[in-house]
């Protein structure tokens, strides 16, 4: 009964917002004394891991209870109840002195088992102080008392305060020793804290020690114990370290989600430093993906969680991840003002190592800022100190952008000395992207020297390597390297092809390095599929299993080294050398198995390869009616390559910058339709003869050099870079549009075409029709409804009932799939563009793990064909989520769409397309309907067809 009542009052004044307030409520109850503290400190000691906020008031009122009586006891006992709080909240320093202060207080009163309970408690917030010699001496001490007590389950939580020691200095098999001695102890005695602590760090051990398959069951156990019963915090806590093993064994996809999850349930039990851990983890997975800005975000808020926290190290690092971030952005001055505070912080932190390796991240900065004294400074500083350290490839880094400062200035003698310093400094390592870096500066060396010949071999020689790092092994320099773009070999390449003689084989060569350079990433995906979705595992015995697994612990291994590269204690030379070797016996047992891995397996596994499409099988897929014309930038100059099923002809045919302007005049043009109904209708003349002058000039630019060749029924617009947002189907010539020409889709390259057209298009099953109505988009009603009746067996979900749900259960079996909704894109964030549905928002991190089996999907909101063009012409947006989630083919939009006017396109769009079955048709057959109405291109020219389009019928 006392216990219920107890628990009773501690309920209501952890709700009470003052101390005062508290302590006038155990006066009232008559509560007021030592016990009261000492049971406070105790409700604390259970709350932590479970209520968080609850422990903190809790731990107020104890210290405010103290205050007031004013004896040792209980200011003991409250002290270890607030440094308890402290502890958990972050704040380590102030809950080591109050910890110090309650240890006396026991030793002066005489309370010997009290004294080695706080020494015990002690040493954790020590250890994240790195005050290890004191730590220790606590544990020691508090050993000393328990062994005399016969005290067992204390000394067993003690094994585990002095086990965190050892894993702290990366001892990690004597501090698995140490964890499991404390389970093995715990366990028996149903010591839920303890055995949680104690499993949870098992766990953090076994991933240390590249035991993951162990670690994981150890972080699964720890989670259903915590579920069982209700320790939100420790939860939080298992959840984080199982979604950080993700990250560590490269399965991005499984591992944004669980972040997303245990931030979540780290911000709900006011856990501040795993929700920082969180973001910043976050944050390093959204870099490598190419999501800079919500990387960058995300850095920030880890940076001011942990200066919150006052943990200088983790702040530091968020800094170092939020300038790396920015820089990726080309806010070059912003980044370099943090780096220099990150540098600053390192050095209160008594780093060595970290401020070099900022040193280096500047140059690199000072570099692409053109900048080339600062870099060259920054640059030979971080080679004084990388020339002599455990961290070679770094010092090779320098060399290369040594070189390149010197080839930037003219100076080939030093820029070859210093080339040849970091080819050296190679020899013997397996270090693919340095080389590839090498070879690439190496090659722009000779170029610039009229070597041509010894410039294309090291060229080669470069992307050889690339197509290598293709089978998603990174190694530990690739970050450091973030400056780099990879892709230039192939534009250096396809150039000097062109500068031969124009024989075929010349330009058949030309094109194969274009093609080898576009859209990459996603063709893989496309084939392979990624870590957005969790693949089907093959066999546990399998040669495909056992490269899976390969490939995880080299990540593992990749992340150790990177991270010891970042330490400064004894013995760090000599483990950097151990990983290494490590890495190095997998790296050739991963690529034997690879040689040796069978087909099925393969494609169980996705390993299979996905290389580009070559000329035969573009040409075949095209046949006899259709025309491929491909664009690829080339410096500032752009190469039209038309390919037949007959020809090839490769035509430079304008400038990126004249390209640039005309489209921010016709943009112009239409942003005049965001103006009142009034002044369009004022205006529609002017306004259609100044969208058609600017349509006719990107015509001369782009089509009319290469027009004579274009021949056939259908056109397959593959563009580049900037191109992606023109809309070449509506290009004039002065007196027809493109499309009065021919049948016209869009691919993101060759390749993907191929890739689209092999899938099989579904020929049976029904349709589905989803459709929200909002304020931007009022006819969605009328045009759904108008949709469903001319489709084969419609589905049709309106409102509330056009959920995810209903497309994820209904997708895979639709032939036809129509979204009608607000579209928005986000230039600034691509992957969270999408399109809003009855329960939520769908965005491209969601598209991914649709399962769309050869379908034609249409979405008709605004703006959903666009994409943001990262490294690589790797468009990111929906078109990339949806080719990649299995549909065929796509109807998008390139900007914001005309509601009227959509709902007719979309009848006039179906009923053609259920009437031929061809979509290229049905499109070019609707576009001239609405034009009769609508004549400005504003209102029938956004929509796009994209992948695998045939147009395999005739035109009427």
């Amino acid at each position: 009964m006392q216990d219920v009542f107890q628990k009773r009052v501690f309920d209501r004044l952890a709700q009470l917002p003052t101390a005062a307030r508290r302590v006038r409520l155990i006066s009232r109850l008559h509560l007021l004394s030592p016990a009261t503290v000492e049971n406070l400190d105790e409700a604390v000691r259970g709350l932590i891991r479970t209520d968080l906020k609850k422990a903190e008031a809790l731990a107020d009122a104890a210290m405010a209870i103290a205050e007031m009586l004013g004896d040792k006891e209980s200011q003991a006992f409250a002290s270890r109840a607030k440094a308890n709080a402290l502890w958990f909240l972050g704040q380590h320093s102030a809950a080591s002195d109050l910890n110090t202060r309650a240890i006396h207080l026991f030793r002066e009163m005489g309370r010997p088992l009290e004294e080695a309970r706080t020494l015990s408690t002690s040493i954790q917030p020590l250890i994240l102080l790195g005050e290890y010699d004191r730590a220790q001496a606590a544990g020691e001490r508090a050993r000393e008392i328990f062994l005399a007590a016969g005290e067992t389950v204390r000394l067993a939580r003690l094994d585990i305060n002095v086990a965190n020691i050892f894993h702290r200095q990366d001892r990690f098999t004597e501090a698995l020793e140490w964890y499991q001695r404390a389970y093995n102890q715990l366990a028996p005695e149903k010591d839920a804290e303890g055995i949680v602590v104690a499993l949870h760090n098992m766990a953090v051990c076994l991933t240390s020690l590249n035991e993951n398959e162990k670690a994981q069951e150890a972080y699964e156990q720890v989670r259903r114990f915590c579920q069982d019963r209700d320790m939100p915090l420790a939860l939080a806590q298992a959840e984080y370290n199982i979604a950080y093993l993700y990250f560590l064994k490269g399965e991005y996809g499984r591992a944004i989600e669980m972040l997303r999850a245990a931030y979540a349930a780290s911000v709900r039990a006011g856990d501040i430093y795993h929700a920082a851990l969180c973001r910043l983890d976050l944050s390093e997975i959204y870099l490598q993906l190419n999501v800079n800005q919500e990387s960058a975000e995300l850095a920030q808020d880890a940076f001011n969680r942990f200066e919150q926290l006052g943990m200088g190290y983790e702040a530091a690092k968020s800094l170092c991840q939020w300038a790396i971030a920015l820089s990726q952005q080309r806010r070059n001055f912003r980044a370099l003002m943090l780096f220099a505070q990150a540098r600053s912080m390192f050095v209160a932190e008594k780093n060595r190592v970290w401020p070099s390796l900022i040193d280096l991240y500047e140059a690199f900065a000072h570099f692409n800022d053109g900048r080339y004294v600062e870099a060259r400074r920054y640059c030979a500083s971080a080679l004084a100190f990388f020339r002599d350290s455990p961290s070679p490839g770094r010092a090779v880094l320098c060399y290369l952008l040594l070189a390149k400062l010197s080839l930037k200035t003219g100076d080939m003698v030093s820029a070859r000395q210093d080339c040849q310093n970091a080819l050296l400094g190679l020899t013997g390592r397996d270090t693919p992207i340095l080389a590839y870096q090498a070879h690439l500066v190496m090659g722009q060396i000779e170029e610039a020297s009229h070597n041509l010949r010894e410039a294309e071999k090291r060229y080669r020689a470069a992307k050889d390597i690339l197509e290598g790092l293709r089978s998603g092994i990174r190694g530990e320099e690739l970050k450091i390297s973030f400056l780099e773009n990879r892709l230039e070999v192939y534009e250096k390449l396809v150039g000097l092809c062109l500068a031969r003689p124009s024989t075929a084989d010349n330009l058949q060569q030309a094109w194969t390095y274009m093609e080898q350079a576009k859209s990459r990433n996603l063709l893989e995906a496309m084939v392979r599929g990624t870590n957005f979705i969790a693949r089907k595992r093959p066999g546990k015995d399998g040669v495909a299993q056992q490269i899976v697994k390969l490939r995880e612990q080299l990540n593992w291994y990749y992340h150790r080294i990177e991270a010891e590269q970042m330490t400064d204690t004894a013995g760090a030379h000599e483990l950097l050398l151990h990983l290494r070797q490590l890495a190095e016996q997998h790296e050739k047992e991963f690529f034997r198995l690879l040689r040796e891995l069978p087909q099925d397996e393969a494609e169980a596994a996705g390993l299979e390869e996905a290389r580009p499409a070559t000329l035969e099988s573009v040409r075949k897929t095209l046949g006899p009616d259709a025309t491929l014309i491909e664009y690829y930038r080339i410096q500032e100059r752009i190469l039209a390559t038309v390919i037949t099923q007959t020809s090839m002809t490769m035509v430079y045919v304008t400038t990126t910058s004249r390209v640039a302007d005309i489209m921010a005049m016709l943009q112009q043009q239409f942003s005049q339709f965001h103006l009142s109904p009034e002044h369009i209708d004022q205006f529609v003349g002017p306004l259609l003869a100044a969208t058609r002058e600017r349509l006719h000039e990107l015509y001369m630019e782009l089509v009319g050099p290469v027009r004579e060749n274009l021949t056939g029924k259908h056109l397959v617009v593959a563009p580049h870079e900037p191109l992606h947002s023109v809309p070449f189907h509506a290009l004039f010539d002065g007196e027809r549009y493109l499309i009065d020409s021919f049948t016209v889709s869009y691919a993101p390259s060759a390749s993907i075409y191929v890739q689209c057209r092999q899938r099989p298009a579904t020929r049976s099953g029904g349709s589905l029709v989803l459709g929200v109505a909002t304020e931007q988009t009022p006819h969605v009603e009328e045009e759904i409804q108008s949709v469903a009746a001319l489709l084969p067996e419609p589905k049709l979900f309106a409102g509330s009932d056009a959920s995810e749900l209903a497309l994820r259960e209904n997708g895979p079996t639709s032939r036809f799939i129509h979204v009608a909704s607000h579209g928005f894109f986000r230039p600034d964030q691509p992957m969270f563009s999408g399109i809003r549905l009855g329960d939520t928002f769908l965005t491209l991190y969601d598209v991914y793990s649709l399962k769309l089996c050869g379908c034609h999907l249409t979405l008709s909101g605004c703006s959903t064909g666009l994409s943001v063009v990262a490294s690589g012409d790797e468009i990111m947006g929906l078109t990339r989520g949806l080719l990649f989630a299995g549909a065929r083919s796509l109807l998008l939009t390139l900007w914001d769409v005309n509601d009227s006017s959509t709902a007719e396109f979309m009848k006039c769009f179906y009923t053609s397309l259920v009437d031929d079955q061809d979509p290229a048709l049905a499109l070019q057959s609707a576009m001239y309907q609405v034009r009769q109405r609508y004549p400005h291109p504003y209102y029938w020219a956004p929509f796009i067809l994209v992948g695998g389009v045939a147009g395999e019928k005739s035109c009427s």
